[in-house]
């Protein structure tokens, strides 16, 4: 990667509206295949990864170096990161940067060149100047072409998203959302920490970007929706929730399918809803409790050996032949 890119160096002229048969395969087909995110997906647990792939699909480490270039050569795969909370000084990560530097040289030796990157917000912990420049410096370390990134609640701490925008949010709407497509595939990049009271929000404003944004698109293109909270209700006591997403989500019905990425509750969970899949990530900073299992979602103090298997990094890939779909979940330990 030779600098940063910002939003409007993102989607090339190029990849925007490239049809998936420029790919090596037609949308019927990869609708028939693979579903995309979200069809026959086998989610499995293995030396501490969590994977979801295609049943009776072949792992990533049985291909073939000349197998996985060729495959590469008509794929599409990214990578994301969330939570790295840089800034952040306390028990549970001393060392917040050094953590976050592993995670992105985890990236720089996967054996292939992501796509893009892209980083689901809490960028820093007290969202300061010097803060959001160095998580800009240290992004500009991964071996991508591009990456992008959405905001969390501990990036807009006291100017409701100002310093956050400055540095990241050049080319997007309103309070930093915005869309893009590549490799046949619609990615939607939402903003839910702004309006916090408990739950993430949305408002109409950006529900209306949605609408104006998908209104065009056939139902079978693949929809990726990135936020930092989630967008379904996974524990509305500790705000892990969003509470107008379901205007979103019906907007979405539509799609045959739905991938939903997020951040913010630190920890891996999978759910299911019709064509709607939603996938909340680890962190690279500090783990957090489970849902319920403690007062409140603080973070939690684990033993120095036990802290890298509670961070990782998540791949995402399609490819062409029997691993159309890979959501792989990778521990830094």
């Amino acid at each position: 990667m030779t600098g940063y890119y910002d939003r409007h160096d993102s989607a090339s002229a190029d990849d925007a509206e490239r049809p998936a048969a420029e790919h090596g395969m037609s949308r019927r087909q990869l609708i028939r295949h693979a579903g995309w995110f979200g069809g026959a997906v086998v989610l499995t647990v293995a030396s501490g990864e969590v994977i979801s792939h295609i049943a009776d699909s072949r792992e990533p480490d049985s291909m073939t170096a000349a197998g996985a270039t060729a495959a590469a050569n008509s794929s599409l795969r990214f990578v994301q990161v969330s939570d790295s909370h840089i800034g952040f000084q306390g028990p549970a990560n001393t060392d917040v940067v050094g953590s976050f530097t592993e995670a992105i040289n985890q990236v720089n030796s996967l054996g292939f060149r992501p796509d893009f990157v892209m980083h689901s917000g809490d960028l820093t912990h007290l969202s300061t100047a010097g803060q959001f420049d160095q998580v800009k410096q240290m992004l500009t370390g991964m071996q991508t072409d591009r990456v992008f990134t959405v905001p969390g609640e501990h990036d807009s701490i006291g100017d409701a998203g100002r310093a956050y925008r400055k540095t990241f949010g050049m080319g997007t709407l309103g309070d930093g959302w915005y869309s893009f497509d590549t490799h046949g595939v619609h990615f939607i990049a939402l903003v839910n920490t702004l309006s916090l009271e408990k739950l993430g929000h949305l408002g109409n404003d950006q529900i209306d970007f949605v609408r104006k944004d998908i209104a065009g698109l056939s139902s079978d293109t693949p929809i990726v929706v990135f936020s930092h909270i989630p967008l379904f209700a996974m524990y509305p006591k500790w705000g892990w929730s969003t509470d107008d997403a379901l205007k979103v989500i019906a907007l979405l019905r539509r799609f045959s399918s739905v991938t939903c990425l997020n951040g913010h509750v630190h920890q891996l969970f999978t759910k299911t809803d019709g064509n709607i899949t939603f996938h909340s990530a680890t962190t690279t900073a500090y783990p957090l409790p489970k849902p319920g299992r403690a007062p409140a979602p603080t973070p939690q103090v684990v033993p120095a050996r036990q802290l890298k298997d509670a961070l990782g990094i998540r791949t995402v890939g399609y490819r062409q032949g029997d691993r159309e779909l890979a959501i792989k979940d990778q521990r830094l330990a």
